[in-house]
């Protein structure tokens, strides 16, 4: 349940954005002209830089990573997805740093809290490996699996080459012996 919990606020707020993209790209528009403006043309001509195209882009994210989340296909990618949607979301949405009301202050500190807390939680989304074991372990448990195996491959062919060896040695004994004997 905590996924689809987690996943509603995105797909809403996706669906809110796609609804109202010139409304959330004037709010997006400062963000955008200290941050992407400057980069312009830098960028390639397909990577979008006005808020409009934007918005509608970060909309998109939050709605298939929303779903994908809400489904659990792919969780720990969606909840990046989702991160990395957020943080720009709540810096352009709710800067309560510039806001001069207490009041307006007030409920803008309020909101960025509460992206804080989703942000929070997209974390430990992202980090939950449903009870199977990370990535990062599997990978230390299969090289000190592959180190062992070569460990006993090497054990097993000193044995042999020390047995061969023996079999070598005690040939060659035998062969001078016969040939002092005659």
């Amino acid at each position: 349940m905590a996924r689809p919990l987690l996943a509603s606020i995105f797909i809403s707020g996706g669906i809110n954005a796609l609804r109202n993209a010139e409304g959330h790209a004037q709010a997006a528009a400062p963000l955008v002209d200290k941050t992407v403006a400057p980069q312009a043309d830098a960028l390639p001509e397909q990577v979008p830089t006005d808020p409009v195209t934007l918005v509608k882009v970060d909309a998109a994210v939050k709605i298939a990573g929303g779903a994908l989340l809400a489904f659990g296909k792919l969780p720990r990618v969606a909840s990046l997805l989702l991160l990395g949607s957020l943080v720009p979301t709540t810096v352009a949405g709710h800067p309560f740093w510039d806001e001069k009301d207490p009041e307006q202050r007030q409920a803008q500190l309020i909101h960025f809290l509460k992206n804080a807390g989703l942000a929070g939680g997209l974390l430990l989304a992202a980090a939950d490996t449903e009870g199977k074991p990370s990535v990062a372990w599997r990978a230390k448990k299969a090289a000190h699996d592959a180190a062992d195996q070569v460990q006993d491959t090497a054990g097993t062919v000193q044995r042999k080459t020390g047995k061969a060896t023996e079999k070598a040695t005690k040939a060659v004994e035998s062969a001078f012996d016969s040939a002092l004997s005659r």
